[in-house]
Formats: structure tokens, sequence, C-alpha cells
């Protein structure tokens, strides 16, 4: 079934939906066959495939850890830098995000100021919970390597209706967590999560909502593998392998730091 994220592409126009208007005009039916000779996708070269599209997603990784090395060198002596890295990061991922055609500086940037927020923050969490890093790298891996076997295995697949579950719950978690911040930052909460250290039949509901927010986050991943499972299969423009490699991107930072702060919910004060 084809994605109905592909529907407003132009790259997935039907030349068969032109029929009727084609054989309205005078056209010999030497013309026509000519024009149903015609090749109906582009060259190989100038499509996208899993290869290119794995090829932008490494290259976008490579300039995502380059950027967490700096962020880590400098998270003590200028935190500052990673406040507005943050928040850089933030408006480059809604631009890519609803930018119609991909564009590689901007997801490259993305990836390089992403990676400063991601590798600052990361220090932090290491210097009050060491080793919550690597515990976190791990964990992050294992839940990416897991559901992209599940997925080329077939076992899970994006559906029309999982994909409207998926969305409101997203909505509902970016709601709470814009509260909480906003609750932190003007001293409402005083405790290191928020509201996420609330205890609920003696659970932090961080711990709850993080185990929640993984499996949404591994769904987000089926979403972008599907992605760039159709736009090969449909032979789309080579360049959307961007728009498939921003959304691996995304989908795993998201998953890194919502992980290394489960990680670190759950051990606590040690």
């Amino acid at each position: 079934m084809t994605n109905p994220a592909f529907s407003n592409n132009p790259a997935f126009s039907n030349r068969g939906a032109n029929v009727a208007a084609v054989a309205a005009q005078n056209y010999t039916a030497e013309q026509l066959q000519q024009m149903y000779d015609r090749p109906t996708t582009l060259p190989d070269s100038e499509v996208m495939t899993v290869e290119n599209t794995l090829h932008k997603t490494a290259l976008s990784f490579g300039v995502l850890a380059l950027g967490a090395i700096a962020g880590w060198m400098i998270a003590g002596t200028m935190p500052a830098i990673l406040i507005g890295a943050a928040l850089i990061g933030m408006v480059l991922g809604l631009v890519n995000s609803f930018k119609r055609e991909p564009s590689p500086a901007l997801i490259l940037s993305y990836a390089a100021v992403e990676g400063i927020f991601v590798g600052g923050i990361s220090s932090f969490f290491e210097s009050v919970w060491p080793g919550v890093v690597s515990q976190a790298v791990i964990a992050t891996l294992c839940v990416v390597g897991v559901t992209l076997a599940l997925f080329a295995s077939g076992k899970i697949r994006a559906s029309a209706r999982a994909t409207k579950i998926f969305l409101v719950a997203m909505i509902g978690y970016a709601v709470f967590s814009l509260v909480n911040f906003g609750l932190q930052a003007f001293g409402v909460v005083q405790s290191p999560f928020g509201l996420r250290d609330t205890l609920i039949f003696g659970i932090p509901l961080g711990v709850i909502l993080g185990v929640l927010v993984v499996l949404m986050a591994a769904y987000s991943l089926v979403l972008d593998f599907d992605f760039i499972q159709q736009g090969a299969r449909n032979r789309i423009p080579a360049k959307y392998g961007w728009t498939g490699a921003f959304g691996i991107l995304m989908t795993v930072v998201w998953l890194y730091l919502e992980v290394l702060r489960l990680v670190a919910m759950l051990r606590g004060n040690d």
C-alpha cells in the first residue's frame, strides 16, 4: 500500500491520470505510441535507493558525532552555547520538517547544531550519573536494531490507524513537555525532572512516560523506514533520500535523549 505521505509529492505524478486529457487532443496514433514509449521513471542514477539514502544518513550521523564531540568539550565552560544550540536545533528541525524540498545544507546544519546540544547534555548527565551515556547509547542502538530487524522481516508495518494514534500521542506528549518545562522554568516545580518525578503507585511518572515514548520513537522509526522503502520502490528523485536521512536522524536523537533521561531516573541518586 502506498504511503499517504507521497500523495502531495510531485515526484509521484501518474501519467495514467492524464489519459483522458491526452485523448481529447488531436494526436496521431504514432504520436500517442511515442508518448507511451517514453521512460516512466527517472534514470537509475537519479532515483532514490536504499543505498544512497544510507550514504546520506551516514554522513548526517558523522556530522552529528563531530558536533557531539564539540558539545561535550565545551559543556562545562560555555553552557550558553548549548542553550543556543538547543534553540537553533529546534528551529532547524521545524524548518526541515515542513520544507517540501529537502535541503542537504539545512539538514547537515541541523545535524551539527543538534550534535552540539546532544554532546553537552550528555556530558552533564555523565557528570551526575557516571556511565549513563554508554548505557543510553547501547539501549538506543538496541531499539534501533530490533526495530529495523522487525521491519525488514515484515513483522511490523506502518498503518493508517497506528499512525493516527501515534500523532495524537505525540501531540499529548508535546503539550505535557511544554507544561513541564514552563513549571520548571518559573520555579513552580523544584524537582530535577519536574512533573516526571511525580509518583504513581510508587513509580515515577517519568519512567512510565519514558517507556511509552521509547515505543513511540520505535514506531517513528518504522515510519522513517517505510518512507525510504516506498521511495525506493516508487523511484522518486534521489534528493528525497535526504528526507529519509533527516527523519532517521531526528528520530534517533529523540530516542537517545529519552533513553538517557529514562536511565538516569531509573538509577536515581546512585
